[in-house]
């Protein structure tokens, strides 16, 4: 897939952090920038910069003004100048020249889904109000790998997309109160994984038997801004297995 170039814009955020904010007419091509830069710094983080938060469209770089600067004074004999300005030159090289442009191309994580019935309640209204069959919106649900665009409303919560335009429903008129862990909301061509009990204004369609966030794993968050994930079809009694699998690994 070929992306175009980037256009951005760069932010101060306080004293001790700066906003990088991409530029498109496509939300999912602006995201792919984001992304990109977000997995680029990641692996080679720029000297003082202790904390790397990608957003749907821009990229949060948490930095130690002190060592941003001490950095500088040993590599230059340059005069002085700002921690947020030598940031920027970095950042600006960064986002035209990748250093591990090739070492960053997403991953791609299967995600296994029961839906309708008690895991997918909204399942059938979403069909109605998009006038085709429920096995269709389950089609075009797993039809093709979708980007983890960014995590956020609660530790290791995605948002995801994007879909068909068949699946522009919008969301709930009413929300619930709180939704199980693993349950997948669907509005607006996007989807959301609930990684715990939460208030949910999505529509469900499903539930994933696996555990999205747990704070004792190595890695807590099962996905990551910039990967792709790819659903897949599974019955009651297959969620139960893994369900139970994924207990017995807690």
């Amino acid at each position: 897939m070929s992306v175009r170039k980037p256009v951005w814009t760069i932010h101060a955020a306080g004293d001790r952090s700066l906003v990088v904010v991409f530029h498109d007419d496509d939300p999912a091509e602006a995201n792919r920038h984001a992304s990109l830069l977000a997995r680029d710094l990641q692996r080679d983080m720029p000297a003082g910069v202790h904390a790397i938060v990608p957003g749907m469209v821009s990229v949060a770089l948490h930095y130690a003004p002190e060592r941003v600067l001490e950095a500088a004074e040993a590599a230059t004999d340059n005069a002085w100048v700002s921690p947020y300005k030598l940031l920027v030159e970095q950042l600006e090289l960064r986002i035209v020249q990748p250093r591990h442009a090739q070492a960053v191309r997403p991953r791609e994580v299967v995600i296994p889904v029961c839906y309708g019935g008690e895991y997918g309640p909204d399942l059938e209204e979403v069909a109605e109000r998009c006038q085709m069959s429920p096995e269709e919106v389950i089609r075009l649900h797993t039809q093709y790998p979708v980007s983890v665009f960014m995590l956020g409303f609660s530790p290791g919560h995605s948002y995801i997309g994007r879909f068909s335009e068949s699946l522009s429903v919008g969301r709930r008129s009413s929300p619930r109160t709180s939704v199980a862990p693993g349950s997948i909301g669907l509005a607006n061509r996007q989807s959301v994984i609930y990684s715990m009990p939460l208030p949910a204004g999505w529509h469900l369609i499903g539930r994933t038997p696996l555990t999205l966030f747990d704070a004792k794993r190595s890695a807590p968050s099962l996905l990551l801004a910039g990967d792709q994930v790819r659903f897949v079809t599974i019955e009651a009694e297959e969620f139960l297995q893994i369900a139970s699998e994924q207990g017995d690994r807690a």
